[in-house]
């Protein structure tokens, strides 16, 4: 499974690295240590963590501004997938945004998405796809 660093986490998550390394420093995201002594975060840790996050974000003070990239790219971490026999639903959170997109099953497995990758989920009239990063 994929492991992120600090500075990559912060990204995903629309935070400073400082907000990621204090989060971790008070155990409210598990981290580990690679060989070089690094931080690393486990991609399904992330994935949890970021749902936690913006349900958060969702219910502090409405009046602040959402999250935003430019050329509607929402970069992010993959939270779930759910396989049909013939399509799927992919799960991107993206700072305190959740975007769900609508793929075949092959198109999943191809692309051989899971939970905790990183993906950017672009966002074109009423359709959301979904960029293996």
């Amino acid at each position: 499974m994929r492991s992120y660093t600090i500075g990559q986490a912060a990204r995903l998550l629309g935070v400073s690295p400082d907000t990621v390394r204090r989060w971790a420093d008070s155990d409210r995201i598990s981290t580990r240590r690679d060989e070089a002594g690094k931080r690393l975060i486990e991609g399904p840790d992330l994935a949890a963590f970021s749902v936690t996050l913006a349900a958060e974000a969702n219910s502090a003070d409405a009046d602040e501004e959402p999250y935003t990239t430019a050329r509607n790219a929402f970069p992010g971490i993959i939270t779930a997938v759910k396989l049909g026999d013939v399509a799927a639903q992919v799960e991107v959170q993206a700072g305190p945004h959740r975007l769900v997109s609508l793929l075949t099953r092959e198109a999943v497995e191809e692309l051989g998405l899971a939970v905790g990758m990183e993906a950017v989920a672009r966002v074109k009239s009423t359709n959301v796809h979904i960029d293996r990063a």
